[in-house]
């Protein structure tokens, strides 16, 4: 196997990887929060389940947006095209 063809490799394999984590993440989101929202209804007033649910749901859309090269800001592909971009200047 090439060297290239090795990186591209392992990339692939990286990202898979994350995705994994994140829909694991998420289907442990979709099972916890309705069972806090159980004890929350049976337990008092306070619709305290909101800020797990907030705070979870934040990390998961940060964890989506690693896991499937969103960057809104920085565009489609930045990260590749600066990792050309150092492999061929040689400026590490």
């Amino acid at each position: 196997m090439e060297k290239h063809d090795e990186y591209k490799y392992q990339r692939a394999r990286d990202r898979v990887k994350e995705l994994k984590g994140f829909y694991t993440s998420l289907l442990t989101y979709c099972l916890v929060i309705p069972f806090l929202a159980y004890i929350n209804y049976r337990t008092t007033s306070f619709m305290w389940v909101i800020f797990p649910a907030f705070g979870w749901g934040l990390g998961l859309f940060f964890h989506w947006m690693k896991a499937t090269g969103y960057h809104p800001l920085l565009g489609k592909n930045w990260e590749e095209r600066k990792i050309q971009e150092f492999m061929k200047s040689d400026k590490f």
